[in-house]
């Protein structure tokens, strides 16, 4: 008796790095020597990025929809801010630390999140990420409540970097960790798991059918989800040497979810380009205008919601294949 096996060439062929993409990533070297006075701006950039990719492995790769993502990364930044202002500063210690912890939270809820459906899923993560909100808001002897974490110290990566006042370490070192953990889920997307999640996605009832152990799975990337977001806190309170309560509101979640839809969800660049677009549009137009700056931010989403249906990714995609078909057409 012979089993089917699992063409592996196409992943293959998927999960090699093309021309563009390699260009995509000389972009922070080129923002470092450009935009040398924005370089805070730049690492908060890289830091969303981060926290957006780690929503898109579970939404838009398994189709789990989350408002309370916010949980996972105050969690991490809370876990890495306690380590520094108690004399464990290590940077990498830290960004490990707060990894296992979110991503045993993650493991933990993800067991209500997959009971129910959709709206189930929204108002049990919006739950826990509410909980966890009002539980740093009382424990203010550990966690500062609403004046926030203060007396962080930061040791030097590896011993030898110390994090400046211009932000220099801190801008790549938060590069450096978007980076690695992006190539790791990229090689993850590109993978049987990452194809299974798909086809849970995209139809979840046949998928046990062809022995796909769907809610193992979806518990799986999951826990890794919060992972990435438990990183992505850490980073941002290691790089500041504060952390404020607003790590676990609602409208960090909502931001989130608005930026991996402006993006486009399921391809992991849009959760990065949708975060560029996103902060550098809310830095220019909050300068140019600072009274109405919201308005025209809102302008701006609903004119690339229009024109590109899949966010900023999809209308890509749209001119890459138009760009494809009037070459075809003008060859001789």
């Amino acid at each position: 008796m012979t089993h089917p096996t699992l063409n592996l060439s196409p992943l293959k062929a998927a999960d090699r790095w093309r021309p563009a993409e390699l260009a995509f990533w000389l972009l922070p070297v080129l923002g470092y020597f450009v935009f040398p006075e924005n370089l805070v701006l730049l690492t908060q950039i890289a830091i969303t990025a981060l926290f957006c990719l780690s929503l898109d492995l579970i939404l838009g790769y398994a189709g789990i929809v989350s408002l309370g993502h916010a949980a996972f990364f105050g969690v991490g930044a809370y876990v890495a801010g306690l380590l520094a202002a108690h004399g464990f500063g290590e940077p990498l210690m830290g960004l490990g630390v707060a990894a296992v912890i979110s991503a045993l939270l993650g493991f933990v809820t993800s067991f209500l999140v997959l009971r129910g459906a959709d709206l189930t899923r929204l108002m049990v993560t919006l739950g826990v990420a509410m909980m966890l909100y009002e539980l740093a808001n009382k424990l203010t002897a550990i966690t500062g409540g609403v004046d926030g974490l203060q007396g962080m110290e930061m040791q030097p990566i590896f011993g030898q970097f110390r994090f400046d006042l211009v932000g220099k370490t801190a801008y790549w070192y938060a590069i450096a960790v978007l980076f690695i953990l992006f190539w790791v889920a990229r090689k993850l997307v590109h993978s049987p798991f990452g194809l299974s999640l798909k086809g849970i996605r995209l139809n979840v009832g046949r998928m046990p059918a062809i022995g796909a152990p769907v809610n193992a799975r979806l518990s799986a990337v999951y826990t890794l989800g919060a992972a990435y977001a438990g990183v992505a806190g850490a980073l941002m309170a290691q790089t500041t040497q504060f952390v404020a309560l607003d790590v676990l509101a609602f409208n960090r979640s909502a931001e989130l979810l608005l930026i991996l839809v402006l993006g486009g969800s399921g391809c992991l660049y849009g959760a990065v380009i949708g975060t560029i677009v996103f902060m550098s549009a809310h830095h220019v137009l909050s300068d140019m205008n600072p009274e109405y700056w919201q308005f025209w931010l809102g302008a701006l989403l609903l004119l690339i919601v229009l024109f590109a249906r899949d966010g900023v990714m999809g209308g890509l995609r749209r001119l890459e294949r138009l760009i494809s078909r009037v070459k075809g057409g003008t060859a001789p």
